[in-house]
């Protein structure tokens, strides 16, 4: 038997157990030109949420009673396709089934060599290349800036911020424990660190942390914190939009503060991202992260989760910080 994680439910606010569904299906076989796959790990991510709603947005919604689909890590255990043998490691977007047969579009093979496998979903995965070329085509960083990273322990955040240290930037990143404050500091060479969860005034906090104003603001949270960035952000200054997990899980959006003024006086530049814009950018940014990791320049961290069935609690845990770094399920 095959095991699958379909969307029950579109949640209304935060997203719960039982807006999946575990059921069972024949494990399938291959025909010609096709792959059979065995999952073997799967990454969460924020941004699924936004997909759980029926709504327009740059990527497909979720069907209901479909499967749900991630990045994910698969062996090829049978194939009749000539270029994949069995045993071959692949990743791409894949349903959350156990078993799946596929026919290579859209597959890239994983290097051994380069990183363990499970690394294709975080650091040489779309959250490495989503810091990396987001860095190279909005930030513009330059040595001595002030780089201010949120979500800064997570899986790109971490990635951002160590990036910023290897182009000569003082990095202050802003997380949700003390534990992460330390995890920045010692593993990813973060300057200094901000305990949201503790700090009474954000504002004043960054600027403390930030004596010479910020330049770059990596936005992945959104709301008060980036209101908080923008009261200190620099002449000229960039705002990459990367994501924004306190606002996901809101049934409306929150009434905030009116930062054009900011915008205008300081000449700041703000921008979106969406990594799957820049697929033609992919091979090179992963080609320099790998050299990077080689070299020992940067690391990364993930949070396993082991078990197939388990994915959705993971993938519930991040809104909830409980991940340190990429967040993956082993299946």
């Amino acid at each position: 038997m095959n095991n699958v994680i379909k969307l029950a439910n579109r949640p209304e606010g935060e997203p719960q157990l039982s807006d999946f569904e575990f059921a069972t299906e024949d494990k399938p076989s291959p025909n010609d030109g096709e792959i059979l796959l065995e999952s073997k790990y799967i990454s969460v991510d924020p941004y699924l949420r936004g997909r759980m709603r029926d709504v327009e947005s740059y990527i497909d919604p979720f069907q209901l009673n479909e499967p749900m689909e991630s990045t994910i890590v698969a062996e090829v255990v049978e194939s009749k396709n000539s270029n994949f043998e069995k045993g071959d490691f692949v990743f791409g977007m894949l349903k959350w089934k156990e078993f799946q047969v596929s026919s290579g579009t859209g597959l890239n093979k994983v290097d051994p060599n380069k990183a363990p496998h499970s690394a294709y979903l975080g650091i040489l995965g779309l959250t490495g290349l989503t810091a990396y070329i987001s860095l190279e085509k909005i930030a513009d960083l330059k040595e001595g800036e002030t780089l201010l990273v949120s979500g800064a322990s997570g899986a790109v955040g971490s990635t951002v911020g160590q990036i910023g240290k290897i182009r000569g930037c003082h990095v202050v990143g802003i997380a949700g424990s003390d534990d992460k404050l330390a995890l920045m500091k010692e593993k990813f060479g973060f300057d200094e660190g901000i305990n949201y969860k503790t700090t009474d005034n954000m504002t004043e906090a960054i600027a403390k942390a930030c004596p010479n104003g910020v330049d770059v603001y990596y936005d992945n949270v959104g709301g008060d914190i980036l209101d908080s960035a923008l009261n200190n952000i620099n002449k000229n200054g960039r705002v990459i939009n990367c994501g924004a997990i306190s606002l996901y899980n809101e049934k409306e959006v929150p009434q905030g503060p009116r930062h054009e003024g900011i915008l205008v006086k300081k000449t700041v530049l703000m921008q979106g991202f969406l990594v799957r814009d820049h697929a033609k950018d992919f091979g090179n940014a992963i080609q320099q992260l790998a050299q990077w990791l080689q070299e020992g320049k940067i690391t990364h961290e993930e949070t396993i989760v082991e078990g197939f069935k388990n994915t959705p609690q993971a993938f519930l845990d991040i809104f909830k910080g409980k991940n340190k770094g990429k967040m993956v399920v082993k299946a």
